[in-house]
């Protein structure tokens, strides 16, 4: 880490892990929000190499000091700006396991759209490649509170008579995992590698083609 996004005293106890916030003043979810605005703008116009932590607190407006104590560094502080994005997604509920699946496809093609999601998701992406606790914190910020929409949808479709319910536990994470990896990865790539419009009749061709899988 460059010296000049060390905290401001070696000697100062190490923040604290992920999840857990020191005793004190409350945290402010105003000032969190700005924190995690700033830094994706901040991302967005100077990449990951670039971001500076004093950066991302001029433009929130706070002290330094007030981000070591909110995050430990700049991975864990970069993926939850990430992460709050992806919270923002809903599972609408169409009627149909085929309409559901097309309109969250279709949501989710239009928050990678955004400039400050698709620099974000990719920045931090590649540098997972060779850091293996970013690697799992992406996994436990995004990945794992996303699935929750697999998990909606599921229920909602078994609860219609679409699909058959899970004979066990074991197999019905297996198969969230599954269905989580087949359309966030279909989506990633076909949007942000391959740059090809995701459309109303590409997320419906997506729908009938899983659904197929399930039904099978």
């Amino acid at each position: 880490m460059p010296a000049s996004d060390l905290p401001p005293s070696a000697a100062t106890p190490a923040p604290a892990p992920p999840g857990r916030h020191r005793s004190g003043r409350p945290r402010s979810a105003a000032a969190d929000a700005a924190i995690l605005a700033a830094t994706r703008e901040v991302l967005v116009e100077s990449g990951w190499s670039g971001l500076k932590l004093g950066d991302v607190a001029a433009r929130a407006g706070v002290a330094k000091t007030t981000l070591y104590r909110r995050w430990a560094g700049k991975n864990e502080l970069v993926v939850d700006a990430v992460a709050v994005l992806f919270d923002e997604l809903e599972l609408p509920d169409c009627g149909s396991l085929a309409g559901d699946v097309s309109a969250v496809v279709l949501r989710f093609a239009r928050l990678l759209e955004r400039p400050e999601t698709r620099t974000s998701l990719m920045a931090v992406i590649a540098e997972s490649t060779r850091d293996e606790a970013l690697r799992d914190r992406i996994r436990s910020a995004i990945v794992d509170r996303q699935k929750r929409l697999v998990l909606l949808g599921r229920r909602r479709a078994q609860d219609r008579g679409e699909i058959p319910r899970d004979p066990d536990p074991v197999s019905a994470a297996r198969n969230a995992d599954l269905i989580f990896d087949v359309i966030a990865g279909t989506v990633v790539h076909r949007a942000l590698v391959s740059a090809e419009p995701v459309d109303e009749e590409w997320s419906r061709r997506l729908a009938a083609l899983l659904i197929e899988g399930l039904e099978g």
